[in-house]
């Protein structure tokens, strides 16, 4: 009887503590954006003074001032733009090269997929100087496609692995009986393999989408023309040589973070999912 009540009182003891670390965890990942937003509503003169995260006024101006100082339409939707194309081109490029890599058998097939599997381990900043000149002598630099073209390179190998990893696990009598009601290998891919992967799918996108969208250093290389730049060099306004204005940054930075947090939300049922499906080797 005291046996049962020790290993009980000792196994609420450990979840109270596990429980206690993880929302340690979670307020240390949360405050800097509550941070952002509550400086967002401040002025510049309160954003030293008051440390509070609840502002004695709102000052919801700000957001309006940043999007119009800012330009940020225009770089808004160059963002959106850009951010779907890679998901989509990296969905599509790496779902095909991953179906291939784990059901059809061709010369080169394991050189093939270590070379795209070592790609992960070069940074990106890696490969500026071979982009640049590359894109120059295909005349792509300042151009849309020539960035798209940079950013799907970028994302290509984590979603293959990814793929692959989940469609080596899947049945292949699926496929035979797709086979049989006359599928062609394409057609296998697009009405039996893409719709099993969407677990894994989600989280390629929520991944690439968040890289696409926190590019800064790539689009400075690769654009000249302010129209093309995207979503987050327009921050940059914010930040002058003497003077920088940090609540219209913050409201800058709320606005860049809002629609992220958007599509994680709407997929966030996919996310644990897909990641033990796809990368966890069974």
């Amino acid at each position: 009887m005291k046996s049962g009540l020790y290993y009980k009182a000792k196994k609420i003891i450990v979840n109270t503590l596990i429980h206690i670390f993880l929302l340690t965890v979670s307020a240390t990942c949360i405050f800097p954006l509550l941070w952002m937003v509550s400086s967002s509503l401040k002025t510049q003169e309160t954003i030293f003074k008051d440390i509070s995260l609840i502002p004695k006024t709102f000052h919801f101006e700000n957001y309006y001032f940043a999007w119009i100082e800012g330009g940020f339409g225009r770089n808004f939707l160059n963002s959106i733009f850009y951010t779907v194309a890679v998901v989509l081109g990296i969905i599509i490029i790496s779902s095909m090269a991953a179906y291939a890599f784990s059901r059809f058998k061709f010369p080169g097939r394991n050189i093939l997929f270590i070379m795209f599997m070592a790609a992960m381990m070069i940074p990106i900043p890696g490969a500026f100087v071979p982009l640049y000149i590359l894109l120059n002598k295909l005349g792509l630099r300042n151009t849309a496609l020539g960035y798209i073209l940079c950013m799907i390179n970028v994302g290509l190998s984590t979603s293959i692995f990814l793929l692959k990893t989940f469609f080596d696990k899947m049945p292949k009598e699926l496929e035979d009986a797709a086979r049989i009601d006359g599928c062609s290998k394409i057609g296998i891919w697009r009405h039996v393999a893409l719709p099993l992967s969407k677990p894994v799918l989600a989280v390629v996108v929520v991944l690439n989408a968040l890289i696409v969208w926190n590019e800064y250093v790539l689009a400075l290389i690769i654009f000249d023309s302010k129209p093309l730049m995207p979503l987050q060099v327009a921050l940059m306004t914010f930040q002058g040589e003497f003077v920088t204005k940090y609540p219209l940054l913050m409201a800058g930075l709320t606005i860049t973070a809002l629609p992220i947090i958007i599509v994680y939300i709407l997929m966030q049922k996919y996310i644990v999912k897909g990641v033990t499906q796809g990368a966890v080797v069974g």
